[in-house]
């Protein structure tokens, strides 16, 4: 007997800042190795394409800024409703079509700022969710790259925050969401912020937490 591969669907775009072809390309093997027949979009009209992203199992974003028309956001939300995974990280799924509520609905935040540059901050790993499968058995880290400052819902699963001190963003401590996963319908959705450039992967817990993320948000 033999099965069908499930189906991975990137969709890669956008400011090209945040590299969204060479870092999509560090979890094409991943996800093959793992059971998937991945496909590449270069373009958002895929999300109007019902029947393509009905058959998707995964869809995998990193589209930074851009616009996105009524059209294809209402085909991704739709899909994501009815069961298809949604997963991404950094810009590349939470600074994408800016001001676009409903979008910000599916996805749970929406980037506002951050400082500039990069700095080095910890990553802490909610106490509470230890035994949720995209973090399991992983520990507190540290990263040097972009520390986003985001708005969010309150539905969302929130796994992992970054703290900004008093008087790097106001006058208080903020521990500010930096992992977090969410349903939609029977749908899911993964979202990591961390992620601006290549070797952000390289850290073993970034790379493992984004791993799993596509995995958990896959149908």
């Amino acid at each position: 007997m033999t099965t069908d591969p499930k189906r991975a669907l990137i969709v890669r775009g956008g400011w090209p800042g945040h590299e969204p072809v060479a870092i999509t390309d560090l979890f094409v093997p991943f996800l093959e190795d793992s059971g998937y027949r991945v496909e590449i979009s270069d373009t958002l009209a895929v999300y109007a394409d019902a029947g393509r992203l009905a058959a998707t199992d995964l869809i995998v974003q990193c589209w930074t800024m851009g616009e996105i028309t009524r059209e294809q956001c209402e085909g991704l939300a739709a899909a994501v409703r009815a069961g298809t995974g949604l997963a991404g990280w950094h810009g590349g799924i939470v600074d994408a079509f800016r001001g676009d509520v409903e979008y910000t609905l599916l996805t749970g935040g929406q980037f506002l700022m951050h400082p500039s540059g990069f700095s080095d901050h910890s990553v802490t790993l909610s106490a509470s969710r230890a035994d949720h499968p995209v973090i399991a058995g992983l520990g507190d880290f540290r990263v040097h790259t972009e520390k986003y400052w985001m708005a969010t819902d309150g539905d969302i699963d929130l796994l992992a925050t970054t703290e900004f001190a008093p008087g790097e963003r106001g006058p208080h401590a903020v521990a500010m969401p930096a992992v977090w996963t969410r349903t939609v319908g029977v749908g899911r959705v993964f979202v990591s912020t961390i992620g601006h450039k290549p070797d952000d992967f390289d850290v073993p817990e970034v790379r493992t937490i984004t791993e799993r993320g596509l995995l958990w948000a896959s149908r």
